[in-house]
């Protein structure tokens, strides 16, 4: 029966390489207790109950533990990097049109205003924020001394 259970706890830990969760990690090592468990007996009820409470102990206790020491920002794109960045319109940003493009950081995206107004080609401009695939500018105001 333990390889039985070094196959479940070998699943899961494949599903957990797959996604992002940290949580199939913890009901791969119940597995692994209960494969543990079934050395010293052969009771199929009594590995199942020490895979289930494992688990479920571990699932609530230890998360928070392994969220305290992952870096949440870390897993947000460098397209948040961006924000209050300069940059210049390349193409009108038109509302009627709906967007146009900017170049920031070298890098051209689309790109369109908060308040549907116009800017022209050429015009430098500040990232306010990012909506989805398009980034939401507005004109550097320039004061002019007379």
């Amino acid at each position: 029966m333990w390889s039985f259970w070094l196959i479940v706890a070998g699943i899961f830990f494949a599903i957990e390489i797959a996604t992002i969760g940290f949580l199939m990690f913890w009901i791969g090592i119940g597995a692994l207790l209960a494969m543990i468990t079934s050395f010293i007996t052969d009771n199929v009820f009594i590995q199942t109950a020490v895979f289930v409470i494992s688990s479920c102990i571990l699932i609530p206790f230890t998360k928070p533990l392994a969220d305290k020491f992952t870096n949440k920002k870390s897993s947000q794109t460098n397209s948040y990097s961006l924000i209050n960045k300069h940059g210049i319109v390349i193409t009108d940003i038109n509302p009627i049109e709906g967007v146009g493009q900017v170049k920031v950081n070298g890098e051209i995206w689309s790109a369109k205003t908060e308040d549907e107004s116009k800017i022209l080609k050429g015009t430098e401009i500040t990232v306010i924020k990012i909506d989805g695939v398009k980034l939401i500018v507005s004109p550097i105001k320039i004061n002019s001394v007379l």
